[in-house]
């Protein structure tokens, strides 16, 4: 489709300004919380009908909520670290006293939530001002973003392609400048499919880092964690959300030690796939991700390119673990009652659910044991791990996710999951992953890599998140980087 940008009217510097810039201006007294949120609001008003990256939004509220910060850093009452920061929360997270949806029809009219999820109450206790809910595919089930509920989000540096999903509202809404943090969960890779397609970053965190609510905080292909457009936002909110919490059982009691400061990779073995042993991949991302490879290389990093054993088992596998722990739970009951008001992909999981035996969840358990198998041992011999986060840098915007004629590089793939690398990782919980961009395709859609590191080790990630972040100078820096401007 055709697209006009809409003419910029917001002051996109203070739209682009990360939140650690906004809380340094606001402790200066350089920048009030009030001035920074009535930008975005403008911003979102005037490019959100085009994008379409938010469900509900709560400016009025907002409003309030800056004010009250503005009187605090005023006064020297100021108190928590993210007071003041407007923040976007994916709507599959409960708030309190706010519905949450899902992206369903079928919750439209749910009931407010009694309390928030724990990774949102501590956004909240630390003084972030939640500004809106993002989109989401229904029941967070698809990487395309699109739902009955709440239309199709489209990319904003080309609206003829998509988001990726499932937190695709978070990604487009944090690339078109709505704030500068956004929230999201990851199932199979629904933080970092949507970095990659909007050209933003994303932490899948080890599982049980970032303490979670019920049903997700049981599933250890789930984990909650922020989206951002830069590595020191990121590891700002892990410093607040992670850690211990009384409602989550699987909430990890150590804490990590997150740097803020780039350094060179001198001596860092970096282990790296394209494909991880079977997955075709688009020649724009393979070109783009090995210009990464030589940033990381310009950084002292020894890289070597690595043969991986994995096959469409995996990907057998990670859906039948979906069928039973996910799907389940949402799309096989809402095909029983309301199929009438159900998305494709929503009655076509619920299908999957009904094709799964006992014995596919308990081979699928092996496949996962297998595969750590080979990956544990050879993150004996390497620091981090890279490959792609997308085999493509983003399917259309009308994409069919129950196609059967979907291909990547002249080979068939499942149009659902075929053209990700991501849920792999969700197999294997415990390795932190970051989604970060690449480079940019012809049509304008970025690429994305992910930096994934041994069990537990956060630190070395983001060590080297933030070396390639300098390195390349970072994104959205000036207007010819920032979409729709």
């Amino acid at each position: 489709m055709e697209t006009a940008a809409p003419e910029p009217t917001a002051d996109l510097d203070l739209c682009y300004m990360s939140a650690t810039e906004a809380l340094a201006a606001f402790r200066m007294g350089r920048l009030k919380p009030s001035t920074l949120l009535q930008a975005l609001i403008e911003r979102i008003e005037q490019v959100n009908p085009v994008i379409n990256a938010l469900a509900d939004t709560y400016f009025d509220e907002a409003r309030q909520q800056a004010l009250a910060a503005d009187a605090a850093y005023e006064d020297g009452s100021a108190k928590g670290a993210l007071l003041g920061v407007p923040v976007l929360v994916k709507d599959a997270q409960r708030v309190k006293g706010k519905r949450t949806t899902h992206g369903s029809l079928l919750h439209m009219d749910a009931a407010p939530d009694e309390m928030s999820d724990p990774m949102i109450e501590r956004l909240q206790d630390a003084g972030a001002i939640i500004l809106a809910r993002t989109t989401v595919p229904e029941f967070c089930i698809s990487g395309v973003c699109r739902s009955l509920a709440w239309g199709d989000t489209v990319n904003p540096f080309n609206p003829d392609y998509g988001t990726g999903g499932s937190s695709g509202g978070s990604g487009a809404g944090l690339a078109a400048g709505f704030a500068p943090i956004a929230t999201g969960t990851d199932i199979g890779g629904s933080i970092r499919i949507p970095a990659s397609c909007c050209g933003v970053v994303g932490f899948k965190p080890p599982h049980g880092r970032n303490p979670d609510g019920p049903p997700a905080n049981f599933d250890r292909y789930n984990h909650c964690g922020p989206l951002a457009r830069s590595i020191a936002d990121l590891a700002l909110v892990q410093d607040v959300v992670s850690g211990a919490h009384p409602r989550d059982h699987d909430s990890l009691r150590e804490t990590v030690v997150l740097s803020r400061e780039p350094g060179r990779l001198d001596g860092v073995k970096i282990a790296f796939s394209m494909d991880l042993g079977y997955c075709p991949v688009d020649p724009e991302v393979r070109r783009n991700t090995l210009t990464a490879l030589e940033h990381f290389r310009a950084l002292g990093a020894e890289i070597t390119d690595v043969d991986v054993p994995w096959t469409r088992t995996c990907d057998a596998a990670a859906t039948h673990w979906y069928n039973t722990m996910h799907y389940l739970r949402q799309a096989s009951w809402a095909a029983k009652t309301h199929a009438d008001q159900l998305n494709d992909y929503t009655l076509a999981a619920a299908k999957g659910v009904e094709a799964t035996t006992l014995d596919d969840v308990s081979r699928s358990w092996e496949t996962q044991h297998d595969m750590y198998q080979f990956f544990g041992a050879l993150m004996e011999r390497f620091d981090l791990f890279l490959c792609p986060t997308t085999t493509i840098p983003a399917v259309t915007a009308d994409h069919d996710a129950t196609a059967r004629d979907f291909e990547i590089d002249g080979v068939q793939v499942d149009p659902e999951y075929g053209w990700i690398l991501t849920h792999h990782f969700n197999m294997l919980h415990h390795c932190p992953v970051l989604a970060v961009p690449s480079g940019f395709a012809t049509t304008g859609v970025p690429t994305g890599l992910q930096i994934v590191g041994r069990t537990f080790d956060d630190p070395t990630v983001f060590r080297a998140a933030l070396a390639y972040e300098a390195q390349v100078g970072g994104w959205f820096g000036t207007p010819k980087t920032r979409p729709m401007s």
